[in-house]
């Protein structure tokens, strides 16, 4: 008997690819306008205090997704392999959010973004990796893309200030590291959950040493009880983050990779739009040049890499037919050869 699928399982496929892509740019535009509402709120200036929510989400969530929907349990990767990992998402996460103190909030989206940049510049220094022209002009697009981009808040906000473009480039920078020091524990037979779960957790320990001897922690605690409109935005933001990443990962992983990178490079475009709709600001037309420019280049270059890798494994598949047939032929000349032989053999007899 064949098992029929249930539920979400049975339903067509373009049904679920709707309902996955409403549930992400839902669940991502809740978790990135609540930034901006949080940081907007008169006397909240803790931008690592998002930070320290999304990791008390994601540790949480990823905990009971680990233990009671997968039952897992256990620990695969050492010890020993947390500390990196620890530091990269402490930075990646909490300078990211940080910079939000002095530039605004669609350039912070923009420049985190472009995690391209570093790991080309990682990858040429360390491995003499060379890249092919399409990524190389990319590249070039997205540094006019930042520099359009950066140029426009530095004239409008008033705010601004050259620390912010450097705690989010550092930030990206972590960014590119983490998933590479991921790769290797996932190598060694971890889990997803479980590597979730370790740095998540270690990294909260870490922000709230951090938090608590800034006095941030104590201070936005403070503020919520006494504004209740900032206690309901932590609660959401803090609970709608895992969701977020969790929808876009069903979509990958369901879907593959190209939908995917269609529909983050779309979210991210909506969460500009939004940001400029909801929270009014100076417009120029050096922020839709400088996103295009960025988010097309990024979408290019992402594609052009999930084609190669589909030419590769059709090449493999192949390569993998051509030797079955050429076994099949070499079983059939084996066979008749036999035969001719054994025939040779009764007539002699």
């Amino acid at each position: 008997t064949i098992n029929k699928p249930k539920g979400f399982e049975a339903l067509p496929e373009s049904t679920q690819l709707a309902a996955l892509a409403v549930m992400m740019f839902t669940f991502f535009g809740t978790h990135n306008l609540l930034q901006e509402a949080i940081m907007k709120i008169d006397g909240f200036n803790y931008g690592v205090m998002l930070s320290y929510m999304e990791v008390v989400g994601v540790t949480t969530c990823s905990y009971i997704e680990r233990r009671f929907l997968w039952n897992e349990s256990g620990r695969v990767a050492p010890l020993k392999a947390y500390p990196l990992l620890t530091l990269c998402l402490m930075s990646s996460s909490s300078l990211s959010n940080m910079s939000l103190n002095y530039i605004n909030f669609p350039t912070k989206v923009v420049f985190r973004s472009c995690k391209l940049l570093p790991t080309m510049i990682i990858a040429t220094i360390m491995n003499k990796k060379v890249y092919s022209p399409t990524e190389y002009v990319c590249a070039f697009c997205v540094c006019a893309g930042l520099v359009m981009f950066a140029t426009a808040d530095w004239k409008l906000t008033p705010s601004f200030n050259s620390i912010g473009l450097a705690l989010v480039s550092l930030s990206v920078v972590a960014d590119a590291i983490l998933p590479n020091a991921q790769e290797k524990l996932f190598s060694q037979g971890a889990s997803r959950l479980e590597v979730t779960v370790y740095t998540n957790f270690f990294t909260l320990i870490a922000l709230t040493i951090m938090t608590v001897s800034s006095g941030a922690l104590v201070n936005t605690f403070k503020m919520a009880f006494s504004n209740h409109q900032l206690a309901i935005y932590m609660v959401v933001y803090t609970s709608v983050s895992y969701l977020a990443v969790s929808s876009f990962m069903s979509i990958v992983k369901r879907f593959g990779a190209v939908i995917g990178v269609f529909l983050a490079t779309t979210r991210k475009g909506m969460t500009l739009v939004l940001s400029f709709l909801i929270f009014p600001k100076a417009f120029s037309w050096y922020y839709v040049i400088g996103a295009v420019l960025v988010l097309g280049s990024l979408m290019v270059v992402s594609l052009r890499k999930q084609f190669i890798k589909n030419k590769k494994h059709e090449n493999e598949l192949n390569v993998l037919n051509e030797n079955e047939k050429d076994g099949l032929l070499s079983n059939g000349e084996d066979i008749e050869s036999e035969g001719k032989s054994e025939k040779y053999i009764d007539i002699t007899k």
